[in-house]
């Protein structure tokens, strides 16, 4: 008791003093920090076309001059930031010298690397690499207008090779490094590629399925630091290097030219992993990545060459593959890492060796919802736990800067004593994060931004939309919203009567999110019927059907607040959105991620939860059943209770109703990680497989078996 009343008192005791030092010091941030800019960057509708009535689309009014004037196709793209960027710097690589294992405390062995700074090309020394690999590549028999797979990690090595096979008019089929063997299999028959380009550390899955892929006659593999094992492979099929490529194209004939591509050319057939069955083949035009990133222009048009980009997500997904076309149209350095190298901390970093981030000092990221949540719930876990002082004092700091960002301010003095040390997660350097690729909480939305960067951007779109559709403008302090459209493109919503959602609705119209314009792919690779239902022209304006429900509001932004394909009919009648509720679950501390379902021949609803190992131990704790390994917890009755009370408690809190509170659930023990092919490389659920893999579980807790577990 003593000790929580002196908290109090401290913490009173700091408010006063820092507000009348607000007081003091208000006149001079106004005259430094000049707030109004920030206001007058806010979205308003003079920016925009306000609807004629409510079937016409909202779109942004842009007279500035085109981002890249005359500019139709990738390569054009290309070639006109190396001939204004040609000597600065371009891609940035971190040179890694070797691997060794360390042992952790619990006896887990972790492969580490040991890694040297990073080596940059040039804009001039990339277009060489560029123009050599894709003399190479059509020196060993491919031809334009032939599909060619990129199946690898994001590394330059994948830019490289995408731009040389676009400016030859190669059309690139994208698959994750994450997908499964099935969808492996099916993106690279259904294209009948005959040629792969991957890296060193896949080659295993190839050979697990070559015999399944009959037309593949060579695969190029991105090389590592280590030797290859090349054996297993039959020798109809030809195994090269990378680099060996590059050299045959020094050595190609100089008439090999390819074909000059077109903006209705087809560029790349991204498979999405999907949430939902087999990979489906998107076909995205030259003309409809040029259209992104002249959307983009408008966001980004202060950004300069002297920002940095570190590029860690998956190249395979639209979001990432159109910010970095982007991202080389602004001359803006991209440097690359991964999930497990990018902090001083990541799984694959060796001990005393400094993160990717740490050395890049990156300006810019780019992130899905799942990598912040988990950065907040890291940052959090580590300020609470020194003591009941500092959670009382972390909480106060972040609700305190929010205040004074709202206003348009800046809060040095804070950010260099209580956030320093979490914006040196990032190397310190951060200004801007974009997140995309699914909705993210209003509160990890607000943490970030308080501690990381005060520049917290939120976008929508699709691989169906080439990514562009609608960003958050830099003013824009709200949450939950996802902007208004961007330059060139189209936004309006059509009523969904199944769901309760009408344009007519108040105060703001609602329904289907309809996007048109330039952005908008070609359709789905040889899958006519499904690209019918999903694509239609209307008045010159090609449009896509999303599926994703929006809320429109009077500034100009738009809100998601629901999905189609996530709505769910109880035997009782009552329509339940999956999405909403695992979006509001998963911001629960106890949480890693959590999956719910529901049977339309049932009355509630069943989850399945994958609790977060610290947070779990912690309440076992509090339970003297710390003692417990992982996997026991989750089993132990007294845990269970424990939790069960806890995500209760969190669901009321954040107004779910009664029949949106999961009744059944279940904790895992798995890892929902895309290697477990549980969600997909941008971390969305896989609902079928997550479904499938755990059948036996969601029989039990609706009671068609033993060993359910109840939620009260």
């Amino acid at each position: 008791m003593a000790s929580s009343t002196g908290t109090v008192l401290v913490l009173n005791f700091i408010k006063t003093f820092m507000l009348l030092y607000d007081i003091i010091s208000l006149p001079f941030y106004i005259i430094l920090q000049r707030p109004w800019r920030q206001w007058l960057r806010s979205p308003v509708w003079g920016e925009y076309q306000k609807p004629r009535d409510i079937s016409s689309p909202l779109v942004r009014i842009d007279k500035t001059e085109p981002f890249l004037p005359g500019i139709e196709t990738v390569d054009q793209v290309f070639r006109y930031s190396v001939k204004r960027f040609s000597n600065t710097k371009c891609f940035g690589t971190r040179e890694i010298k070797g691997e060794e294992e360390e042992v952790q405390k619990d006896g887990k062995v972790f492969k580490k690397l040991i890694l040297g700074d990073y080596k940059w090309l040039t804009y001039e020394e990339a277009n060489k690499r560029v123009e050599l690999f894709g003399k190479g590549l059509m020196s060993i028999g491919v031809q334009p207008r032939q599909n060619v797979v990129i199946f690898a990690e994001t590394r330059v090595e994948w830019m490289i090779a995408a731009q040389a096979c676009l400016r030859f008019n190669i059309p690139v089929v994208t698959l994750y490094a994450t997908l499964g063997e099935e969808g492996i299999i099916h993106g690279i028959n259904e294209t009948e590629v005959t040629h792969i380009i991957t890296s060193q550390e896949l080659l295993g899955k190839l050979k697990k399925i070559i015999d399944k892929i009959p037309l593949v006659k060579y695969i190029i593999y991105m090389e590592a630091f280590e030797n290859p094992n090349l054996s297993g492979f039959p020798n109809s099929v030809e195994v090269q290097p990378f680099s060996r490529v590059e050299k045959l194209g020094e050595d190609a004939d100089l008439e090999l030219t390819g074909e000059v591509p077109g903006p209705e050319d087809t560029a790349i057939i991204m498979y999405t992993s999907g949430s939902t069955g087999i990979p489906k083949g998107v076909m995205i035009s030259h003309k409809n990545i040029v259209a992104t990133s002249n959307g983009f222009s408008t966001l980004a048009d202060k950004l300069k060459n002297k920002e940095v980009f570190l590029a860690f997500l998956p190249l395979a997904h639209v979001l990432e593959l159109a910010v970095e076309n982007f991202f080389l149209a602004k001359g803006i350095p991209i440097g690359y890492s991964s999930p497990h190298t990018m902090t001083d901390k990541s799984t694959a970093v060796k001990s005393g060796c400094k993160g990717d981030a740490s050395l890049l000092k990156p300006t810019i990221i780019l992130a899905v919802p799942l990598i912040l949540d988990r950065i907040r719930k890291s940052v959090t876990e580590i300020a609470e736990g020194k003591g009941g002082f500092s959670k009382a004092f972390f909480r106060f700091a972040i609700k305190y800067k929010l205040w004074w960002i709202k206003k348009g301010f800046r809060t040095p003095l804070l950010d260099k004593i209580v956030f320093k040390k979490v914006r040196q997660l990032i190397g310190g350097q951060l200004r801007s994060v974009v997140c995309g690729g699914a909705p993210l909480s209003p509160d990890t939305h607000q943490f970030i931004r308080a501690t990381l960067s005060g520049t917290t951007i939120q976008g929508y779109g699709l691989t169906e939309t080439t990514a562009g559709t609608t960003t958050m403008g830099v003013g824009d302090n709200s949450t939950g919203r996802v902007g208004p459209p961007l330059k060139g493109c189209y936004v309006c919503l059509d009523d969904w009567e199944e769901g309760g959602y009408y344009k007519t609705d108040k105060p703001n119209p609602r329904g289907e999110i309809m996007v048109g314009g330039n952005t908008v792919t070609k359709g789905y690779y040889k899958n006519e019927a499904l690209t019918r239902e999903c694509y239609h022209e209307e008045d010159g304006i090609r449009w896509f059907h999303t599926g994703d429900i929006g809320e429109i509001y009077p500034d100009g932004t738009i809100k998601i607040i629901d999905r189609k394909k996530d709505l769910v009919k109880l035997q009782q009648g009552e329509y339940v959105s999956l999405g909403k509720v695992e979006a509001e679950l998963k911001t629960c501390s106890l949480l890693d991620n959590i999956c719910v379902y529901g049977d339309s021949f049932e009355t509630y609803l069943v989850a399945l939860a994958v609790p977060n190992a610290k947070q779990l131990q912690q309440l076992a704790k509090t339970l003297h059943k710390d003692h417990l390994v992982f996997s026991e917890m989750c089993q132990d009755t007294e845990v269970f209770s424990a939790f069960q009370k806890a995500l209760v408690d969190h669901a009321k809190k954040a107004l779910l109703q009664r029949v949106e509170i999961p009744t059944k659930i279940k904790l895992v023990t798995e890892e929902w990680t895309p290697d477990s092919g549980l969600v997909t490389a941008a971390f969305k659920l896989r609902r079928k497989v997550i479904q499938n893999f755990y059948k036996s579980d969601i029989e039990a807790m609706y009671g068609r078996n033993s060993n359910s577990a109840v939620l009260s």
